[in-house]
């Protein structure tokens, strides 16, 4: 078998172009290298998608799988529900199911029944308020924005008229390691973040803890950056407190919910409750711990919840649990005041490799293949983003439940939900471990099957997909999204034609989030001035444009914006601007509100730069005072619905 054949196999492409037009052959060393990582070639046969409104009806069923014999759908427990030889009334309902049958050769593949498309929110143009939730300043939280802060945030946001509140991801991540704080480098994209949790609201925490740590506290408030490693552990200190408190005495609603909770996570939450446990004991990578914990095998760790660290076990599935309580009382808030949206949640687009879920799934998740994207022209080297993705033979394996447990987990607070880097649901640029970001491969998805499971989610959990489907998008790739009602992310500062000049209103899709930018581009008052180009070129890192690059695209968007020359407007009139778009929804960050220069991210960097560290230059309470409410309701006047 030649190397063509063998990529083949893998789904590997074995060629590609980059963005800045080089070519891209596979040699055999990085094939073995990444075919090594995958284990085993995909055996499963392509997965059969079945659109339908309200679930399929038997007889379509049998007509779409005439080409089989004998077949067999089996559920996700395994049991037998449905074969060629019995008749049945009823309708097969959304969900992936098991399909066996015979062809030319035995068959054994996905059969997934998936509504038309997903869902699509019942409002017309409206706008979002989005923040990095850690940067928030307010006077009673403890030096990082928190989940009660997200209540006065989104009771603000109403006020306004926008339709909800977004926010960076909210995943989990390593709570003891705070040298890597990045939203987009979780642990697990299954729980939630437990820096969020407001601890002084808990009923069980003492009041007497917050009096003892005022200082402390103050401390952490006054801090210029996020004190990542001292809010975390002084959080710690005080759900340490309280989960004793809570075991000692506390409500039988109190434990009704908490075992409710438990019991609604089930096993899944049992294993990250171990995972964490374990992580703390051995304080090495999970592949290297000692032999019977380096696979999730739920008889060893029912034995090892009854052993000496069964208080610690408890105590994560505790944490979780009032992380849930608050964020869920957000979700509710939502509702309350009549967000359209309430919640719009990001979500990573892979898993830091010794995290949860990669151990979890290890089937599913190729932990020695490293998530980036090929060399373009603002990164010339290529990408390596240190994070595992999913692989196709895994997904397939496991009916899909994997990609489909993590949707779920952000859609069940959230109206909206952002899936970064969306290009991934069709081809994925991997870097194997120990090589370069411009020796990657691009290994093919299975679009179809990961679309019907979006579907699936989004219909179930009445939740729009938005897909940040920014780079080299192939041709093609967005009427698929479109086709299935995944919303496009569109960003003003790269829709731009011929010789440079900005993209009209018009040319924005309805079904879109509009933004002026993103976490990792710019700010407005960075972009116009040029800061970001300055910075990293002390940086040392290739911005990709010059200063006169600049310049002149400035110029190029107040001729778009019909700024007479020498006449300035501020960022009023960039949302005035993209208001006019028939997308949808349009986002405003905070940032830009406030006229920040630095922006929360500079791609490239670890240590020479915050990440993810910096607070917004005011605190909640004075908001009113240093934002001009009255241009932006003024400019946003056309998606501000009246009451």
């Amino acid at each position: 078998m030649d190397l063509s054949e063998k990529v083949s196999r893998y789904g590997i492409e074995a060629s590609f172009i980059d963005g800045t037009g080089q070519t891209h052959t596979i040699d055999e060393q990085t094939f073995h290298q990444v075919a090594e990582a995958l284990g085993q070639a995909p055996s499963l046969s392509a997965p059969i998608v079945i659109r339908c409104v309200d679930g399929v009806d038997i007889d379509h069923l049998v007509t779409r799988l005439s080409h089989l014999h004998n077949w067999q759908i089996f559920d996700s427990d395994a049991h037998l529900i449905l074969s060629s030889g019995a008749a049945s009334e009823a309708r097969l309902p959304f969900g992936v199911y098991r399909l066996r049958g015979r062809h030319s050769e035995a068959v054994e593949t996905s059969l997934i029944v998936a509504p038309e498309r997903a869902y699509e929110g019942e409002f017309d143009r409206r706008w979002l308020l989005a923040m990095q939730l850690y940067g928030i300043r307010s006077h009673r939280n403890w030096g990082i924005g928190d989940f009660s802060d997200l209540q006065t945030l989104m009771r603000w946001a109403a006020s306004l008229g926008a339709a909800g509140v977004g926010l960076n991801p909210l995943h989990a991540l390593f709570d003891d390691e705070a040298e890597d704080c990045s939203p987009y480098s979780p642990n697990s994209r299954l729980f939630l973040n437990s820096i969020y949790i407001d601890v002084a609201a808990l009923p069980e925490l003492p009041e007497y803890f917050t009096a003892e740590n005022r200082a402390e506290i103050e401390r952490l408030q006054n801090s210029e950056l996020v004190d990542y490693a001292g809010v975390a552990a002084l959080k710690q200190r005080a759900l340490r407190r309280a989960f004793a408190q809570f075991k000692a005495r506390t409500t039988l609603k109190r434990t009704s919910s908490f075992d409710a909770f438990r019991k609604q996570r089930g096993q899944t939450l049992s294993r990250f409750a171990c995972f964490e446990a374990l992580r703390r004991k051995y304080r090495a990578a999970w592949w290297e711990w000692p032999e019977p914990w380096r696979e999730p095998d739920d008889n060893t760790l029912a034995e090892f919840r009854r052993g000496d660290d069964a208080d610690d076990i408890v105590f994560t599935e505790f944490v979780q649990w009032c992380a849930h309580e608050q964020l869920q009382a957000c979700t509710a808030l939502g509702e309350e005041l009549g967000l359209p949206v309430g919640l719009y949640l990001d979500i990573a687009v892979g898993v830091k490799s010794g995290g949860f879920d990669a151990w979890n799934e290890q089937a599913a998740i190729s932990r020695r293949l490293s998530v980036g994207a090929p060399p373009d022209q603002l990164n010339t080297a290529g990408q390596d983003w240190g994070l595992a993705g999913f692989n196709t033979s895994g997904l397939e394996a496991r009916s899909f439940a994997p990609f489909r447990d993590m949707l779920a987990a952000s859609m069940r607070y959230a109206g909206a939900v952002r899936l970064d880097h969306v290009l991934g649901l069709n081809r994925i640029y991997v870097v194997p471990s120990g090589f370069p970001p411009n020796r990657g491969v691009y290994i093919r998805m299975p679009f179809e099957a990961m679309l019907a499971s979006v579907a699936i989610e989004s219909v179930a959990h009445r939740c729009i997909m938005i897909g940040e489907d920014l780079g080299t998008v192939p041709d093609g790739f967005r009427e698929r999204l479109a086709d299935w009602a995944v919303w496009s992310y569109r960003v003003l500062v790269f829709e731009r034609g011929e010789g440079g000049a900005f993209n009209g209103p018009d040319s924005y899709p309805a079904r879109a989030l509009v933004t002026f930018g993103t976490h990792d581009l710019a700010t407005f008052a960075g972009w116009r001035s040029g800061h970001d180009i300055a910075l990293k070129q002390s940086l040392h890192i290739d911005p990709g444009e010059s200063l006169g690059d600049r310049e002149n695209a400035v110029g190029l968007l107040e001729r778009a914006l019909d700024i007479k020359s020498g006449e300035t407007r501020g960022f009023e009139s960039i949302l005035s601007y993209l208001a006019q778009t028939p997308s949808r929804l349009l986002g405003v960050a905070i940032e830009d509100l406030f006229g920040v220069v630095d922006q929360p991210n500079v791609p490239g960097t670890t240590n020479e730069h915050p990440n993810w560290r910096r607070k917004l230059p005011w605190p909640l309470e004075a908001w009113d005072a240093h934002i001009d409410v009255n241009g932006l309701t003024e400019a946003l006047r056309s998606r501000i619905v009246s009451h």
